[in-house]
């Protein structure tokens, strides 16, 4: 059998239609009851501005005073600090290293010894030197005491030959015995030449003994290696027992000079001739600011590069710094300041009231009857907090600094620094709201 709807009577219709209209009659009211407190007189939504003309009260703002104060010229650019000397440790003798004295990091101090490579073969090479010395000595002393010995010897072969010479010349010796006796005279002269020859090597072999002994000590010397400059050490590479040679192309250790130190920067080549103007007047200070310091490290300009850099537009500049108190580390970089002169009696206004529009730099005035009046201005460099202030306002003029977004021409202001004024008592009887 198929499924059947069962539909409801007229009597029920007609309750469920009548529930119905009671449930939107009832959000209707609601709606109208709401209505008014969503919207203004006149119908503007809540938050919305009132009608022009209404009284909105003096805007709120912060004032600045301006001022007459003398300014310090100068030029700002980020540099990087480098040491003035980089030295790179390495051995000069291959061996083993028996000693590292210094911790990595260390500060060391100028000739303190760093390292300590294995003497001993050294010192057997310096004991076999002076050994040679000693036999190439002997060697000359023996040498010079044949020579002696040959030289009576041939002048005694001598003697005898001229007087063989004479009689032979007589007829009264023979042939035979007369080249007898020139033939051992010639064998004199070359034995003395001999011994000569000999005693002039053995001079030769002392020398070079001598020299072997010298390098010997210069070896053992370089088996003990100390610091060429104060400095701070960096990472070390050979620890003790490891085997070092000279060919090795790391370092043992890097030590950098930090005090004194260098801080490289550039500024724009349009800058140069007023550089060089002041350099030919004096020494011009430099400040560097290294990140979270408050106060800067003084220092002095020491270089200017020889060339403009025509890729940038720019000239390298260097300054020197004590940096006794290790403020300036290597690769740091820092904010830096060269201070070229001293503006006198230069008009200021805090660098917050100058704002920038379409027709330049401007500033908002607050006259004595506290409103603002937009005025245009000539600035110049601005230090810090402050602005110089070259053309548009005089010293003792008030400027806003803060809240100028809300300012127009004519705008009644009020200084939001100042304290709130007390407020009034309600009346006796007078219902409290």
């Amino acid at each position: 059998m198929a499924n059947s709807i069962e539909r409801p009577s007229g009597d029920a219709r007609m309750k469920r239609s009548t529930l119905f209209g009671q449930t939107v009659a009832v959000a209707l009211c609601a709606a109208l009851l709401l209505l008014p407190s969503a919207c203004k007189p006149g119908g503007a939504p809540a938050g919305a501005p009132g009608p022009a003309g209404a009284a909105k009260g003096p805007a709120p703002i912060k004032i600045g005073e301006v001022t007459r104060q003398s300014m310090p010229v100068q030029l700002a650019a980020v540099g990087s600090v480098e040491p003035i000397q980089t030295v790179q440790i390495k051995a000069q003798v291959s061996g083993q290293v028996m000693e590292v004295r210094f911790t990595e990091g260390d500060l060391v101090q100028k000739d303190q010894v760093l390292f300590v490579i294995d003497r001993r073969p050294y010192e057997v090479a310096l004991k076999q030197a002076e050994a040679n010395l000693s036999k190439a000595r002997a060697q000359f002393e023996q040498a010079k005491a044949m020579t002696l010995k040959d030289k009576a010897q041939s002048e005694r072969l001598r003697a005898t030959f001229s007087r063989d010479q004479g009689l032979a010349d007589k007829g009264m010796l023979s042939k035979e015995e007369f080249d007898r006796s020139r033939a051992d005279f010639q064998a004199g002269e070359a034995a003395v030449a001999a011994d000569e020859a000999n005693a002039g090597a053995g001079g030769e072999a002392i020398e070079a003994a001598k020299t072997a002994i010298d390098q010997a000590k210069l070896q053992l010397e370089y088996c003990t290696i100390t610091a060429p400059l104060t400095g701070r050490t960096g990472a070390v590479t050979a620890k003790a027992g490891n085997l070092v040679r000279t060919g090795d192309m790391a370092p043992m250790v890097t030590i950098n000079q930090i005090a004194p130190i260098r801080v490289s920067f550039s500024v724009p080549e349009r800058q140069l001739s007023e550089m060089k103007r002041r350099m030919a007047e004096g020494a011009i200070g430099v400040d560097a600011l290294v990140e979270g310091d408050a106060v800067p490290c003084k220092g002095t300009l020491t270089f200017v590069d020889n060339t403009v850099d025509a890729t940038t537009g720019t000239i390298m500049l260097k300054a020197t710094f004590d940096n006794a108190d290790s403020r300036l580390w290597p690769g740091q970089f820092v904010r830096v300041q060269v201070n070229l002169s001293v503006q006198a009696d230069a008009i200021v206004a805090p660098a917050k009231a100058v704002l920038l529009g379409q027709k330049g730099t401007y500033v908002y005035v607050i006259t004595a009857d506290m409103k603002a009046d937009m005025r245009p201005v000539k600035t110049g460099d601005t230090l810090k907090d402050m602005t110089v202030i070259l053309e548009g306002l005089q010293p003792g003029e008030k400027v806003a600094t803060d809240g100028q977004f809300v300012l127009a021409p004519g705008v009644e202001v009020k200084d939001a620094a100042a304290a709130p004024a007390p407020a009034t008592a309600p009346a006796a009887g007078a219902p409290v709201k």
